[in-house]
């Protein structure tokens, strides 16, 4: 809309109206570099010049601040610029719960809270939401989730890829509205995250500069550790996405290793004895689709061509309890399995003692591309499957006990699968 004051500004002076806003917006949580950081994050329409978190234990008394918040306009389009804040919290008092809001001078968002585990990870047992695929539309577990989540239920979420159907669409306005959505989770327990084939579009710039995760590597791929559990986020999609390069696959691969080596060293997995791996592609999934994991030789099971940088060699040999997946829209849990053989030595849950992973896909919180359907028989690998909406639940109980839930949104809330990992000794699987 054009406006003009007088002849002169007729030709020399056309003013356009334009929205502004300091106000805070699709603030979330993420963890740091140890459980007692905590990174926040936030998005403004307009530069604020500078980032300002208030937050305290009973009340607002503290301040960390950062300067120059990133501007971003989302790539091959000429959309309106935002600008993305970040901060981290540093040395919080443990088992604290802390009050916080964000913003500036210009602005400050409402309060919202966060709790800190206790000193003494070993006594801490931590609970999680677990899903992937939820987009802007059709989000069918969003609302329990909210609920539960305002309700206490969990210390961390894993959203293991897939996000909003798509980041980049509208000119990163869908985006920008699916942050909106989470905030009444993410603002509230860390917001812990991996890349998803959705997230591709520009070489993952949406998701990069959104999520704030751990480590170097833009949250492509990292690590961190929730009482007595190691968990690792990792990147399927560099296996599948081979125009940026074959270099990611290689850093991913050693880095892997590294961790794992540091994770499995004995006093680390005394510490720590349950290790639990996510990613967004599946290794194995019985839907009747086209995907890659229908397949024998899926890319992030047995390598590149030619059989390198497979990784579930690598989880079988460090002994990894746990293997998240989601990308199909569906739930399944397998028996524990290597190689497509099942080496617990029988079909039968609780998994005790299991020779090889457990391997569960979990990607049914809701799309705008509704539900992958399965196969008319199920495989003798495949221990359950549903196509309800829903999402996972995840309780560590204590060092030797790990119970899951798949929770049905379809039927309000309804467990319609459960099972307990159980592991009395944690140490590598012995090779075939």
């Amino acid at each position: 809309m054009m406006c003009y004051l007088g002849l002169w500004y007729l030709f020399f002076v056309p003013c356009t109206l334009a929205y502004v806003s300091y106000v805070p917006e699709q603030v979330h949580i993420s963890y740091g570099e140890n459980p007692w950081e905590i990174t926040v994050m936030w998005n403004t329409l307009n530069n604020t010049w500078t980032s300002v978190v208030e937050y305290g234990i009973n009340g607002l008394a503290l301040r960390a601040e950062s300067k120059h918040p990133k501007k971003f306009i989302s790539p091959g389009t000429n959309g309106s610029a935002q600008f993305i804040h970040r901060v981290t919290l540093k040395k919080l008092t443990p088992d604290s719960k802390y009050i916080y809001h964000v913003g500036s001078i210009l602005g400050w968002s409402e309060e919202f809270s966060f709790r800190t585990p206790p000193e003494d990870q070993t006594t801490w047992y931590p609970r999680l939401a677990i899903y992937g695929d939820m987009g802007n539309e059709n989000a069918k577990s969003l609302p329990r989730l909210q609920q539960e989540v305002q309700r206490g239920k969990y210390d961390a979420i894993l959203h293991v890829g897939d996000f909003a159907y798509d980041m980049y669409m509208d000119a990163g306005e869908r985006g920008n509205v699916f942050m909106r959505q989470i905030q009444p989770i993410a603002a509230y327990v860390p917001y812990m995250t991996c890349a998803g084939n959705h997230e591709e579009k520009f070489n993952f710039t949406h998701y990069r500069n959104r999520f704030g995760m751990p480590g170097n590597t833009e949250g492509l791929f990292f690590s961190f550790n929730m009482g007595n559990v190691h968990f690792i986020s990792v990147s399927t999609e560099v296996y599948y996405f081979l125009q940026y390069g074959l270099k990611m696959v290689v850093k991913q691969y050693e880095w892997l290793e590294k961790d794992l080596q540091e994770a499995t060293s004995p006093q680390n997995r005394t510490l720590r004895p349950w290790i639990v791996v996510f990613g967004h592609r599946p290794m194995y999934c019985s839907n009747n689709n086209t995907d890659d994991c229908t397949y024998m030789e899926t890319m992030t099971r047995v390598g590149l061509p030619g059989g390198f940088f497979g990784l579930e060699e690598m989880f079988y040999r460090y002994g990894v309890d746990l293997l998240i997946w989601a990308h199909e829209h569906s739930y399944e849990r397998l028996w524990p399995i290597y190689d497509y053989k099942v080496l617990n030595g029988s079909y039968e849950a609780p998994y005790t003692n299991p020779k090889a992973p457990v391997h569960i896909v979990t990607g049914s919180a809701g799309c705008r591309e509704i539900h992958d359907n399965f196969k008319g028989n199920a495989p003798a690998w495949s221990g359950f499957r549903s196509t309800h909406y829903g999402y996972t639940r995840m309780n560590v109980a204590n060092n030797t006990h790990i119970h899951l839930e798949q929770v049905s949104v379809d039927l309000e809330g309804m467990v319609v699968d459960q099972f307990w990992l159980i592991k009395e000794t944690h140490t590598a699987f012995t090779q075939l």
